[in-house]
């Protein structure tokens, strides 16, 4: 250990003008884009040693952090198994292996669709298929990102990743000799498939940009020299991917931009056939498109948002889904003629006021309906007409009323857990709150009934009734309503009543999974204001519902607040939420978060000097936004991979992701007004000389989504105007950060030790 500790680095400044629509900004920081320069990765080393420096302190409760989650984490596991063909496949996990081993028994009765029971003792004719630790061996980086069957479970197709940057080696195993194949394709993108029958591999590659713009079609046996590609999407708006749908008898092939999808179709027993459309693409139209068979009919269930932004269902025949007189529309050549769902097929539902619709599953006898109401995710089914075909003039409606499942608490999360067989008469769930750890259940569909599946294990003395949740609104700039989801250790909060006591967590005791979905939140207020961590996100519609934490026990038993924060910007309140938090309406975010900091600390709850924001990704956008917006309000902002210099980004077609992001923040590139607001707010380029929290921000240097560059530069702009900030950079990891268990929970540690030193939390006992 050098004698000697290091200085925070100073970076060199070397200016670069970036001039559009007559504003010229001077960019000190621009050089540190070139990766492969050595002296950019050595101010990246140097920036990590002035952090460890600077939190060598903090050595002892990183460790303790660590050795607290790993003992409450049940490290030799194993998940529920899930029926496919003749199989039961599973996971295993095991103590001091990184990754989980899957593996498969065969189905001892055909009728019985209850999983068995697994211990740690193998199943009769248990079998391992691939073992993630064995393919991981050698590599500090490693990632699954293809694992798909054929329906006899003779071949498995897989895909890894070695490095951090989302780019998978495909290769097939056949696991009758579990040996892998000659067959291996370079540089795909994740989600390949392999058709039911295993003759053919479907995947996609990326262009220059790192866009998914093809699909192709691999022969198994072959050389990927000889691989056919069957779909080119030229519009650098649009990702494309591909997959089979859940009866096996068709495969999808989706175009997505931010507000319009395209469908194409192949039947699974002509698969060297051209796609066909299903609907013609129509700009600011979105759907989906789900396989079923209906009165004895192939149908296909559209979800979309032609007529209704939160979105309806109509079921359609897959022999003319758009219409006999559009048939021959060509989505490409005549993009504006749009379909009528009204003209040609039947609604799925009868009402769908105040529901914002999701997704659509279809089974042989009912269709699950996954969709949010009041701001909470929510599960529904309608069942099926046990009738054949109908015959000519039978008008008669085949889909029953739509069930909700029970769910009567106000904070949750509901939705689907794995449910691959178009037959099962069952359907899995999972239910999680702020306070409640994960449910794993099975619902009847026949008799209505619940049978818990699986618990998620907290181990060690964690007693399960010393947390409570609450969820409170706080009033936006413009009045908007914005929800707060919290979890608390209840005797630091005095509850309405004048008590303290307890919540009932109903989940971690009770036998009945309805009691578990009906678990009471009390009305609360802080005994004094809290240590308080504050998490946001806000963008690309993606609702960050509640959900429980291990690992975050380890802030709540020192005396922590955790706090979710559902900005604008997110999908939980419907798609409105969505539409008033992006492009130019984007500050509504940031707003929101401030909102709701605020809100927190003038109810009690918290206070400037002992609340921390955290948020990654587009969030960590979130986090820079309100460091400029409202530095007095928190002690420390934690950014993870944060997208802090989003112009620069935004400005650069030739970035990966960059075109197909336009839609969501705007396209500053060519429009001025554009380029006005988002320089109004772009953290880098908004950093002023004032006081700032305490900053730490953490990125890897193979992440494609976010570049390492922007916390880099962020972080170098940052201390020239005097803030202590923090850069970590992952030197061998991606967008997700390190790739196996341990290293994660090491992650956690690190950034929970910064940030309870920052809430002068750091030396306290978890008994306290």
């Amino acid at each position: 250990m050098n004698d000697t500790a290091p200085s925070a680095p100073v970076a060199k400044k070397i200016p670069q003008q970036r001039t559009h629509h007559g504003h010229t900004f001077v960019d000190d920081y621009e050089w540190m884009r070139e990766k492969e320069s050595p002296e950019v990765i050595a101010h990246l080393e140097a920036e990590n040693e002035w952090t460890s420096t600077q939190t060598s302190g903090l050595g002892p409760l990183r460790e303790s952090i660590f050795t607290e989650i790993k003992t409450r984490i049940k490290e030799t596991d194993m998940s529920v198994p899930t029926r496919r063909g003749n199989y039961w496949y599973f996971s295993r996990t095991k103590a001091g292996l990184d990754y989980g081993i899957s593996v498969r028994a065969p189905i001892a009765d055909v009728d019985d669709w209850t999983p068995p029971e697994v211990g740690e003792e193998a199943l009769l004719g248990e079998e391992v298929i691939f073992d993630s630790n064995i393919a991981a061996e050698g590599q500090e980086f490693f990632s699954l990102g293809t694992f798909s069957l054929t329906d006899d479970g003779r071949y498995l197709l897989f895909g890894v990743d070695n490095s951090g940057d989302e780019r998978y080696t495909l290769r097939l195993r056949d696991l009758s000799t579990g040996e892998d194949l000659t067959d291996t394709v370079d540089g795909t993108f994740a989600g390949a498939s392999i058709d039911p029958t295993g003759r053919y591999v479907f995947y996609t590659t990326v262009d220059e940009a790192w866009r998914p713009e093809k699909v192709w079609r691999h022969s198994v046996g072959t050389d990927s020299s000889d691989d056919v590609c069957i779909f080119h999407e030229p519009d650098e708006r649009f990702f494309v991917g591909s997959g089979f749908s859940r009866s096996g008898k068709y495969m999808f092939i989706v175009t997505g931009s931010k507000t319009t999808t395209g469908f194409w179709s192949l039947e699974a027993d002509d698969l060297e056939s051209a796609p066909q459309v299903v609907w013609p693409r129509v700009d600011g139209v979105e759907y989906s498109v789900e396989h079923a068979i209906i009165a004895g009919e192939d149908r296909f269930l559209i979800t979309h948002n032609q007529e209704r932004e939160d979105f309806d269902i109509v079921d359609v025949p897959v022999s003319d889904p758009a219409g006999t007189a559009r048939e021959s529309v060509d989505a490409v050549d005549e993009p504006d003629i749009v379909a009528d769902p009204t003209s040609i097929g039947r609604p799925l539902l009868a009402d769908v006021d105040g529901l914002r619709i999701e997704d659509v599953d279809a089974f042989a006898s009912f269709i699950v309906v996954s969709y949010r109401r009041g701001g909470f995710a929510r599960v529904g089914i309608i069942e099926l007409a046990a009738h054949e075909q109908p015959t000519s003039g039978d008008t008669a409606s085949p889909f029953g009323p739509l069930q909700e499942l029970p769910f009567s608490r106000e904070t949750g999360t509901l939705g689907f857990a794995g449910n691959p067989e178009f037959t099962q008469t069952s359907i899995r769930l999972l239910f999680t709150s702020m306070s409640t750890p994960a449910v794993i259940y099975q619902h009847s569909v026949a008799d209505g009934t619940d049978t818990v599946l699986k618990r998620q294990p907290v181990l060690g003395s964690v007693d399960l009734d010393r947390y409570s949740e609450s969820l409170v609104w706080a009033s936006a700039e413009d009045g908007t309503q914005v929800p707060i989801s919290l979890v608390y250790r209840t005797d630091l909060i005095a509850l309405a009543n004048g008590t303290t006591t307890s919540a009932t967590t109903s989940a971690s005791t009770s036998a009945s999974t309805t009691s578990a979905r009906e678990t009471e939140v009390h009305e609360a207020a802080p005994v004094e204001p809290a240590p308080l961590v504050l998490y946001g996100y806000g963008s690309y519609e993606m609702s960050m519902d509640p959900y429980f934490s291990v690992s975050r026990l380890s802030l709540l038993d020192r005396g922590v607040v955790f706090a979710i924060a559902h900005v604008r910007g997110g999908g939980e309140m419907g798609r409105h939420w969505y539409d008033q938090g992006k492009t130019t309406t984007k500050k509504n975010t940031f707003t929101d978060f401030i909102a709701a900091g605020r809100h927190l600390v003038a109810e009690g709850w918290t206070s400037p000097d002992r609340l921390v924001a955290t948020g990654g990704s587009a969030g960590g956008l979130l986090m820079g936004a309100v460091t400029n917006m409202a530095p007095d309000l928190f002690a420390g902002v934690s950014a993870h991979v944060p997208f802090v210099d989003a112009l620069t980004s935004i400005l650069m077609p030739e970035l990966p992701l960059t075109v197909i992001e336009w839609e969501e923040w705007g396209d500053p590139l060519h429009d001025q007004d554009v380029y006005e607001y988002m320089r109004s707010y772009s953290p880098y380029e908004n950093v002023a000389e004032v006081a700032h929290p305490k900053i730490l921000a953490v990125t890897s240097l193979n992440d494609t989504r976010v570049l390492y560059v922007e916390p880099a530069k962020w972080v170098a702009r940052l201390r020239e105007v005097g803030a202590d900030a923090l850069l970590k950079t992952e030197m061998v990891a991606g967008h997700g950060g390190a790739s196996g268990r341990y290293d994660s929970w090491k992650e956690t540690a690190f950034d929970f030790a910064w940030i309870l030193d920052v809430l002068g939390r750091s030396d306290v006992d978890i008994d306290a």
